[in-house]
């Protein structure tokens, strides 16, 4: 045989085992330390069930202590449940956050487990090349010329063959790492990504804890533990609430909006998702039961320009479609201005604006851009509330704007808070544009 050919025959057979074994998986500490990490992420997983089966019963018994009638006791029950369900949901945002942070470490070391595959495997492809370089190419003709014997021919020609079919398949072991390795970054970008809202969600929610605590302290202040305390609070809220909403509807009476129909969604379309996960609601858009036998509450007219969510304190509010956050405030911020609480207007690219009032916490500024899905804020019992609920008007985007209450009326007692205000015109069903109930 050739002295290249048999060089070529001989490094083939060395080098063979060396691929066919480079891949071959050993225990390794950066091993077992994934297996770790995943143990301890299913344990996670395990304590998060029954922290969902706390959070699912507290949710339970709010429904009940709402139905009530409205006493100091009961207002007293739901504030005690609904801290139990807020601390519930701090838990699970602990676990969630500790269970991602085990994965992002698992990504990690499953990162560098796979650049240091990459790394074998191109140094052992780029081995194979060099010593059949030095070892000549030979054709097929040169070789058989070479060889004394047949035998010899075919033993060569097979040790070629079987090199360059490992090679071939060596490189596309190599093509699925580098595919394996970009996905784990991605899922590792991803993870850091849901690592970052889980701790604003912490934060807001440990917010709602706090004004849930503030609030039963202020309660029992005012009534100063007594019923009929309670009742006189309740009664003067409604006298309030009763004033400023008139004042209202008298100014948006007058303001003068000519909607045209072709700057909105047809009626009955779908463009928005529903802006809580659990959907109960308890006052629809327009002339209603509960406005029929509370009209005072709306001005004198059974009248109610959005649709009430029934949802308990601290419950995630998400953005129903992309938009831009115009404005966000405050109506408690004045003393005596029972009205939207902390609310969210946002603007919508299709026509429509969406107001979400009520609210413990808000989780957006104005300017800001939303996705679909986003958290925007959490629902609460602020301004005037007959229970924890989030309120949700849509408007025709042209006919809303942000005024202050002073510039309505300066009778009111919010003087500076602001509002959004529209024309009777400008607002619309929400239930024309949710989801099929």
């Amino acid at each position: 045989m050739h002295r290249s050919s048999l060089v070529a025959f001989f490094i083939g057979l060395c080098i063979l085992p060396i691929i066919g074994t480079i891949f071959t998986v050993t225990p390794t500490f950066a091993q077992s330390e994934i297996d770790r990490l995943q143990n301890q992420i299913q344990n996670s997983s395990t304590r998060l069930i029954e922290i969902e089966r706390d959070i699912a019963k507290f949710t339970s018994d709010l429904q009940v202590v709402g139905a009530e009638k409205k006493t100091l006791q009961s207002a007293i029950n739901q504030l005690e449940l609904e801290r139990k369900k807020v601390t519930a949901e701090i838990n699970r945002t602990e676990n969630l956050i500790s269970s991602t942070d085990l994965e992002i470490n698992k990504l990690i070391l499953e990162i560098e487990r796979t650049k240091k595959d990459i790394e074998k495997i191109t140094e052992a492809i780029s081995e194979t090349i060099r010593s059949q370089y030095q070892a000549g190419d030979n054709s097929l003709v040169e070789l058989l010329l070479h060889t004394s014997k047949l035998s010899d021919f075919w033993s060569a020609l097979e040790a070629h063959e079987l090199i360059a079919s490992s090679m071939s398949t060596k490189v596309g072991e190599l093509d699925n790492f580098k595919t394996l390795l970009d996905e784990q970054r991605e899922k590792s970008t991803e993870k850091r990504g849901s690592l970052v809202s889980l701790k604003d969600q912490y934060t807001d929610q440990t917010f709602a804890l706090v004004s849930n605590k503030a609030e039963q302290a202020k309660l029992l202040e005012v009534t100063k533990n007594e019923e009929v305390g309670y009742q006189k609070l309740l009664a003067e809220r409604r006298a309030a609430r009763e004033q400023i909403v008139k004042e209202l509807r008298d100014f948006e009476a007058k303001l003068q909006f000519i909607l045209d129909p072709n700057t909105i969604p047809t009626a009955g379309s779908q463009v928005f998702d529903w802006p809580l996960k659990n959907i109960i609601i308890t006052q629809y858009f327009g002339g209603s039961e509960f406005a029929r036998r509370n009209p005072g509450i709306y001005g004198g007219r059974a009248y109610h320009p959005g649709v009430d969510f029934g949802a308990p304190r601290g419950t995630p509010i998400h953005a129903p479609l992309t938009g831009t956050v115009r404005a966000t405030g405050n109506t408690d911020l004045v003393p005596g201005c029972y009205s939207w609480g902390k609310w969210t207007l946002v603007d919508h690219p299709n026509g429509l604006s969406t107001l979400y009032a009520h609210q413990d916490v808000i989780s957006v500024t104005a300017g800001q851009q939303v996705t679909t899905g986003e958290i925007i804020g959490y629902t609460g019992n602020t301004g005037f509330s007959t229970g924890p609920h989030l309120h949700f008007t849509v408007y025709a985007k042209g006919g809303v704007n942000v005024r202050q209450f002073n510039e309505i009326k300066t009778v009111t007692a919010c003087g500076p808070a602001t509002t959004p205000v529209a024309a009777t015109e400008a607002y619309l069903d929400p239930m024309l544009y949710l989801p099929a109930i």
